[in-house]
């Protein structure tokens, strides 16, 4: 389920890196090549980018397909930028959010997206949101798994986390109390992309000073590189870093007794008073 994208390097139009090329995430948005789950999608889309000087991107996101958008059209065709992500969705339930369930979420400078779904969802992770301040669970834009995923990650950014742990425990996290999830993350600040390998396929491309990370190749450009599964990335217009992931443990207690940490250093709520 759904396709996603994220660029850092020289300012190019919109539509010279998710439209023109040939197997670009528009055209993933009905024929992808390398989907594991899931053949259209058509559930909503969403872009990010940022403007020079300006390290608050901005977003334009749609419920309905990406290929039935004429506004997209004329975005993709005039607005420049130096970085992005992007995402096709293919909802793993129907729900009634609309746009506000599409890729990419978004708080101050970063950009994020769900690649995948968390199995069991909402029951598997109940014990996950009671480590989560009150606040941060209201304010969640959608209700779905990938908005609490992000959640998660987000609650270990603002805590001061750097981008690539946030997103390891983030999934080491939710992968032991929802075995068998798909958790492939994407998260770019505008200046790094980082981006998690588990579950489905993700790919990058890097030279001449830029760097593309994406679900699949967008063309078929020999120099694209697959990244193996349970994996880390790290990027930036220049360099990537891979880091394999171990796989966690199975939360057996959802429960913790008063005073021990909950998955992903989390204090419990008798910790925390909550």
């Amino acid at each position: 389920m759904c396709r996603h994208v994220a660029y850092v390097g020289p300012e190019e139009p919109l539509g010279r890196l998710l439209v023109e090329p040939a197997h670009a995430l528009y055209r993933q948005s009905w024929a992808p090549r390398r989907q594991r789950h899931g053949t259209v999608n058509a559930d909503g889309f969403g872009v990010g980018w940022y403007a020079e000087g300006d390290p608050v991107p901005a977003r334009y996101r749609r419920a309905g397909p990406i290929w039935a958008d004429l506004s997209f059209a004329d975005l993709a065709r005039v607005v420049r930028t130096g970085a992005l992500l992007a995402a096709v969705r293919d909802a793993t339930l129907a729900g009634a959010d609309a746009e506000a369930a599409a890729a990419p979420f978004a708080a101050g400078p970063w950009l994020f997206s769900h690649n995948g779904a968390v199995r069991g969802w909402p029951g598997s992770l109940e014990s996950l949101a009671r480590g989560l301040p009150a606040a941060e669970l209201l304010s969640m834009e959608a209700r779905n798994d990938s908005a609490f995923v992000w959640a998660l990650a987000l609650a270990r950014l603002r805590a001061g986390d750097t981008e690539g742990q946030a997103l390891a425990d983030t999934v080491q996290e939710v992968a032991a109390a929802a075995p068998g999830s798909r958790l492939n993350l994407l998260l770019t600040n505008g200046e790094t992309i980082t981006a998690t390998a588990w579950g489905d396929t993700l790919w990058y491309l890097t030279g001449a000073g830029r760097t593309v990370v994406a679900s699949e190749p967008h063309d078929d450009d020999p120099h694209w590189q697959e990244v193996p599964d349970r994996t880390l990335l790290t990027a930036t217009r220049t360099e990537v870093l891979l880091t394999p992931l171990k796989e966690p443990e199975a939360d057996t207690d959802p429960s913790p007794t008063p005073g021990s940490a909950r998955p992903g250093g989390h204090p419990s709520p008798e910790e925390t008073g909550t």
